[in-house]
C-alpha cells in the first residue's frame, strides 16, 4: 500500500463536492469576455479553500464548478481565487 494510500483524503471522491475544473488564463478570459465582466466581480474563494488547494489554485485563478442534479439539472459556477487576509 502507497502512503497516499494510507490516509490521504482525495476531496473529490465525496459525495457532496461537486466537480471542479481550474480554468487556463485563455479559458478565464474567454469567461469574462462571455459576461463582460472583471474577475472581482465573481464570487470569491480563498486560496485555502479546500478545493482551492487541492488543484493549487492560486490568487487570479478562476474556477469553474459544475454540479449536476436539481430542479434545473446541472449548473456551471465561477469562482474567482483570492488571497487569504
Amino acid at each position: 500500500m502507497s502512503k497516499k494510500d494510507e490516509g490521504e483524503f482525495n476531496i473529490f471522491n465525496h459525495e457532496l463536492v461537486p466537480k471542479h475544473i481550474l480554468l487556463s488564463k485563455e479559458e478565464a478570459r474567454e469567461v469574462l469576455d462571455r459576461y463582460k465582466i472583471m474577475p472581482y466581480q465573481l464570487p470569491k474563494i480563498k486560496e485555502s479553500d479546500p478545493v482551492a488547494r487541492a488543484l493549487n489554485a492560486k490568487h487570479g485563478d478562476i474556477l469553474k464548478i459544475l454540479r449536476e442534479g436539481g430542479p434545473a439539472g446541472a449548473a456551471v459556477y465561477y469562482r474567482y481565487v483570492i488571497k487569504e487576509r
